[in-house]
């Protein structure tokens, strides 16, 4: 079971940031309409805004470097818990900027998986 779930997590992990860094407008396929966004603090629920708040930010290219990835199964049944840590390269900028990120993944029917939560932090300091 632990080794499904961190096999889960890491193609998971390998799609979104994938997404992220070369179609964004893509990721909104994985949320739904009760999905939640934490993005440095701002609250944001449903599709629609999640991928106006993903396709607004302030940086068109960037680059993810991911660190470390670690998943449990959660209790909400078949869901599974993913955390993420890393950096981001942004286009022109020398330094990285380092991240945290958590994903709640919810199963659908056809035996896919959703992004119900989302919570996203930089590391300063």
């Amino acid at each position: 079971m632990e080794e499904h779930v961190d096999l889960i997590g890491k193609a998971f992990v390998d799609h979104y940031y994938h997404l992220f860094d070369n179609d964004r407008v893509a990721l909104s396929s994985l949320y739904q309409p009760s999905s939640m966004l934490t993005f440095e603090g701002q609250k944001i629920q449903g599709v629609d805004d999640i991928a106006a708040k993903l396709n607004q930010l302030p940086f068109d290219e960037c680059r993810h470097v991911i660190s470390t990835i670690d998943s449990q199964p959660s209790s909400f049944t078949g869901g599974i818990v993913v955390f993420v840590s890393g950096s981001i390269q942004l286009s022109g900028e020398e330094h990285h900027l380092r991240f945290s990120q958590m994903f709640h993944l919810a199963p659908l029917l056809q035996g896919n998986y959703f992004v119900q939560n989302d919570i996203f932090h930089l590391n300063y300091g």
